[in-house]
């Protein structure tokens, strides 16, 4: 059995690798894994993450590394921090919470730290950050498909980056004179001296990709919304006077009334489509909750929505032969839209309503005639009973789709294929599968 004896430079690879293992590391409050007593510790009490991994080359080894380690993993809502190993830990923990629960354990086992006497904290992610680092950490995406983890060349140019220009800054002993061929020693060192000056005087330049984009991730969507409307939305054919003119100025059409009009969503990276995104009803009478769509959108079979376990974020593919026939098209499927990023309401694609506008209240579209200009509107009920007076106000923008009571499941699947058949529509309108969507 063998012990390393430092911390290995990347605890994100080990935690995935042993996720992938199904052998998750062990909390302790000791770095000495013989040490019984200091294991299975909580994770505000304790102090190391011991991996255990085994090898036929190297046979057994046991890797301590300090919660407190930072990771490869930047928070940008945190100020491009880098993430510790006990917030990354923590978050994997909760992969399956919603985001008001996650929030709650987070204030928690801050108390908890504080309580423990210890000074660190948890970062507590936003719904973008948990979602990649849980999808990173499971193998569900490559690493260059991930937004917010640095790659090993990247930290280490970045520290080599850093290693010179201190030193550079600091003018150490270091300076290489091999222009100078000086016999006299009071002139070498006055040389010396001379170049040290200039050195600590200079400025590192970067690349151009440094000098325009700068290391933190800017999201200007914002201002696309706010502005589009100014810029794309006026007449060609109206007069357009400067203010105070005699010609009276033609009204500003709005862009969200016409899905056609809407500029058309980009993958986040070069040559990762974006995911489409489905919501649901989060009411008690909506017969499609988060525990049976997948049941039902994937395997064409309705169950009752207490009979699967819940979660908070599903994901399902789907090949929709008309935008990707090649290759099939990966849906989210949340019902709590209150941590979207303002680019992810670019990407719905359907909303799940039983008629209830409430329903709406912490959308980006409130009103439904807005909002189903946008996405397609879903009512799913039972065979035989009313569409609710709601609903048929609602027009066109909103589909119906009726499914047998009782055991006798074989329309399900009918069913549907026409519900795919709708979303397949309205995407294909809003210009999913052009220009790399």
């Amino acid at each position: 059995m063998a012990t390393t004896d430092g911390p290995p430079s990347d605890p994100l690879a080990l935690l995935r690798s042993s996720i992938a293992a199904g052998t998750l590391p062990i909390l302790t409050t000791d770095p000495d894994p013989s040490t019984a007593a200091a294991s299975n510790s909580s994770l505000a009490h304790a102090s190391y993450l011991i991996f255990n991994t085994h090898s036929a080359q190297d046979g057994s080894q046991h890797t301590p590394i300090p919660l407190t380690q930072p990771t490869r993993f930047v928070s940008i809502a945190a100020g491009t921090k880098a993430l510790d190993l006990r917030s990354v830990f923590f978050c994997w923990q909760n992969k399956d919470q919603s985001a008001g629960t996650y929030i709650a354990a987070t204030q928690a086992l801050n108390e908890e730290l504080r309580q423990a006497g210890k000074s660190e904290t948890v970062t507590n992610l936003v719904f973008a950050e948990k979602l990649d680092l849980n999808q990173w950490l499971a193998g569900d995406i490559a690493e260059e498909e991930s937004e917010f983890i640095r790659s090993l060349d990247a930290n280490r140019a970045a520290r080599a980056e850093a290693k010179d220009a201190a030193a550079t800054a600091k003018g150490g002993e270091d300076v290489e004179m091999r222009d100078a061929d000086l016999a006299d020693g009071a002139a070498a060192k006055r040389e010396k001296e001379r170049l040290k000056e200039i050195y600590a005087a200079e400025r590192k330049m970067g690349d151009r990709n440094t000098m325009l984009r700068g290391a933190k991730i800017q999201d200007f969507s914002d201002v696309r919304k706010k502005y589009s409307p100014v810029f794309f939305g006026k007449s060609r054919g109206s007069g357009g006077g400067p203010p105070g003119g005699g010609g009276q100025q033609q009204p500003v059409p709005t862009l969200i009334s016409n899905p056609a009009l809407r500029p058309p969503v980009k993958a986040a990276q070069p040559g990762r489509r974006p995911e489409p995104i489905i919501l649901l009803s989060p009411s008690a009478s909506s017969l499609l909750r988060m525990p049976n769509i997948k049941t039902f959108l994937e395997e064409g079979l309705y169950a009752p929505p207490d009979s699967g376990t819940s979660s908070n974020i599903l994901h399902l593919t789907r090949t929709l032969p008309s935008l990707s026939p090649s290759k099939p098209l990966r849906f989210i499927l949340v019902d709590d839209p209150a941590s979207f990023r303002p680019d992810y309401w670019d990407r719905l694609v359907a909303v799940f309503t039983t008629g209830q506008t409430w329903q709406f209240k912490n959308y980006k579209w409130q009103v439904p005639a807005e909002l189903f200009s946008h996405a397609l509107g879903i009512y799913v009920g039972w065979k035989g009973e009313l569409v609710p007076e709601t609903v048929k106000g609602w027009g066109r923008g909103v589909m119906v789709a009726q499914i047998d009571k009782g055991g006798v499941r074989w329309r399900d699947r009918e069913v549907v294929e026409e519900v795919w058949r709708g979303i397949e529509g309205r995407m294909k309108e809003m210009g999913w599968g052009k220009e790399g969507r």
